[in-house]
């Protein structure tokens, strides 16, 4: 049963609890979520849900009537994060909203090999490698693995190229040689899936696992595996489909993406799925991965090796590195459509900047326009991961003054949207504030609702308040019904006007995040005139040292701003130089220069294309050239921006 604690609640009435139920043969585990904390009690019920209801403290309980208690949903509603920390102190997180790519050769061979293939991977955006060195197989004489000297090999691959690692183990004699070379997850494959023994062993181990399904099982019975894995203290389960047995034979297994979503709704516990070994062909394996991400999956497990006709098993089921990449990108265009972030090495975030910033006093700040719920909010979380608590602001001016003055780290601020356009304000800003950099960017999609007081329906609104970018992603909407536009200082702002206003005439739109913070229902989802509506965030950083602007040794753009002579072809002059240096230029916006009537500045975004490009001798360069036929010139960043993202 799911035992649901009253806010405020001391340790002792929870001691109580703990003991009261400790008395009656129950098992129980603590889980403290954003809104509650449970108390998760695993046992034969022997007891009535009321007497337990009756306790102070408690404010509801919830029996569970699944055989799989720890792996269900009622145990815990929200979703699982698996947490692990590479060797530059990121930590890489699988679950929630995030999309973590695991891969790497299917059993590890030699040193060089493997270490060639981890360096090709972590460069392609993998987060993780996963490598067997041992490996159960079917027939006797096969390859089955270096036993001892493939687990050391592993981990010093993994350390060398920042990815925590992940092999299969067989058997529990082999824990200690886990523990002993640190690996990070542990992998039980589709043949040790009902190994309940062994599942037991890894179980105290506490070692995160992730539990692969018998080509066989039923969702029932892989959830019940897992329950033995948590049941036993491990609270770190990823689950991951790689194809069942059917009639079929075109492929290895059939693919079973009809579980993401069945799984989603049964169990809190991340979910991936591993395409190569479910097809078994490598050609067919990218679709498949495609696929498997429009499912709502939490990551992929792939199969990747630099000569697969040499590999010493599952040869035709692994990627070649250059085909890896190019899945890589494809993957990061499709996570955004399905509101997922692609998890990588460093994250985009520059360990310079996290470990000066934590120097300060250990707390990383990314300030925001906006209150709790605003779009500008999930793009911190994005962004950062979790590593950047999200500081509110009044204003986007607020934000750069926040950076400026040491208020906070860093900044998130809106640059332009794909329907709505730029946000001007903000091309002022980053002119005016002339000690602010531009350290990084993200994309997020934006997906308006309607929201309203209780009672609240469509033919009763006379009023709509919300951002000028709101209004401008929603207009059909808003002329159809004929409403009055009110504008506030963001979206989140609006829900919260609307919910203190409680008037039945009065709307907002924002994202539906905003209606569980305000109270408020959603009377309509999804407003915008395009599905396609997202908006560019740029991350800034106080700019006190000119190492800062080349520190991101992943940087592929860069934006400056330049004012031109107001003469003929002056403008012309200028984008001849861009032309010239082989920079493609994405983004060019005009704004007037304050006290020069008729004089512009010009922003300008520009890819970095080649590594020839991503230094600092190069840009100093450019920007030389760009001086001799500009009045003006400054450097607003080099960073990494997100691509093919929408």
């Amino acid at each position: 049963m799911v035992i649901v604690l009253k806010n405020g609640i001391s340790t002792q009435e929870k001691e109580r609890i703990k003991s009261f139920l400790g008395e009656r043969n129950f098992t129980t585990n603590e889980v403290n979520g954003k809104e509650q904390s449970i108390i998760a009690a695993v046992g034969l019920l022997k007891i009535d849900p009321a007497d337990v209801r009756l306790l102070p403290g408690v404010e509801n309980v919830i029996p569970i009537s699944k055989p799989y208690k720890l792996a269900s949903r009622e145990f815990n509603p929200e979703c699982t994060v698996v947490e692990f920390k590479n060797s530059f102190e990121q930590k890489i997180r699988i679950g929630g909203q995030r999309l973590s790519v695991i891969a790497g050769p299917a059993v590890v061979e030699e040193k060089e090999r493997l270490f060639a293939i981890a360096k090709s991977i972590s460069e392609s955006g993998a987060c993780m490698l996963n490598s067997s060195a041992f490996k159960p197989r079917t027939s006797p004489y096969a390859f089955p693995g270096l036993g001892e000297e493939g687990v050391k090999i592993l981990k010093e691959a993994g350390e060398k190229y920042a990815l925590p690692v992940a092999t299969e183990i067989i058997a529990s004699e082999h824990l200690k040689i886990m523990k002993k070379y640190g690996v990070d997850c542990l992998v039980v494959g589709a043949s040790n899936m009902q190994n309940y023994q062994l599942l037991k062993e890894i179980g105290k181990s506490r070692i995160p696992v992730i539990l692969k399904r018998n080509l066989c099982a039923t969702l029932e019975e892989w959830l019940m595996s897992a329950e033995y894995l948590l049941s036993e203290g491990t609270k770190d389960v990823i689950l991951c489909e790689r194809g069942i047995r059917t009639f079929e034979n075109s492929t290895r297994n059939t693919l079973d993406l009809s579980a993401v979503p069945n799984l989603k709704s049964m169990t809190h516990l991340p979910v991936i799925v591993d395409p190569s070994n479910a097809v078994g062909i490598a050609e067919k394996i990218p679709s498949m991965a495609l696929a498997s991400v429009a499912s709502g999956v939490d990551g992929l497990l792939l199969e990747v090796h630099n000569e697969p006709s040499k590999a010493y098993t599952s040869g035709q089921q692994a990627l070649l590195p250059s085909v890896f990449e190019n899945l890589m990108n494809d993957v990061e265009a499709l996570s955004p459509v399905v509101g997922k972030a692609v998890v990588h090495i460093q994250n985009n975030v520059n360990p310079s900047f996290v470990s000066e910033a934590k120097n300060k006093g250990g707390k990383l700040l990314c300030a925001y326009n906006g209150v709790r719920g605003a779009y500008a909010e999930q793009a911190v979380s994005r962004y950062f991961d979790g590593e950047a608590e999200p500081l509110s602001v009044g204003s986007f001016r607020e934000i750069f003054k926040a950076v400026q003055d040491g208020k906070a780290d860093f900044g998130m601020v809106p640059i332009e949207n794909s329907l709505g356009g730029s946000v001007y304000d903000n091309y002022d800003n980053l002119v005016t504030f002339q000690d602010i950099s531009i350290v990084g960017a993200v994309h997020l999609r934006i997906q308006h609702a309607l929201l309203a007081c209780k009672g609240t329906s469509i033919d009763s609104i006379k009023r709509v308040y919300s951002h000028p970018q709101g209004f401008a992603q929603c207009a059909k909407l808003i002329e159809e019904k004929g409403w009055e536009k009110i504008t506030v200082s963001s979206t989140a702002t609006a829900s919260q006007l609307v919910s203190e206003m409680a008037s039945t005439e009065n709307a907002a739109i924002a994202s539906a995040v905003t209606a569980k913070y305000y109270n408020l229902e959603i009377l309509q989802e999804d407003i915008q005139d395009d599905p396609r509506d997202y908006t560019r965030f740029v991350i800034i950083a106080a700019n006190h040292t000119a190492r800062r602007l080349f520190a991101d040794k992943k940087a592929n753009t860069a934006s400056f701003v330049f004012a031109t002579a107001n003469e003929t072809g002056a403008l012309c002059n200028a984008l001849n130089v861009f032309k010239q240096k082989g920079l493609n230029l994405t983004r060019l916006e005009c704004r007037p220069i304050k006290g020069q009537p008729w004089h512009y500045w010009f922003y300008a975004d520009a890819q970095l294309c080649s590594k020839e490009m991503q230094n600092e001798k190069y840009v100093h360069a450019f920007m030389e050239e760009l001086k001799k036929v500009s009045e003006d010139v400054r450097l607003l960043g080099v960073y990494s921006e997100p691509e093919n993202s929408i």
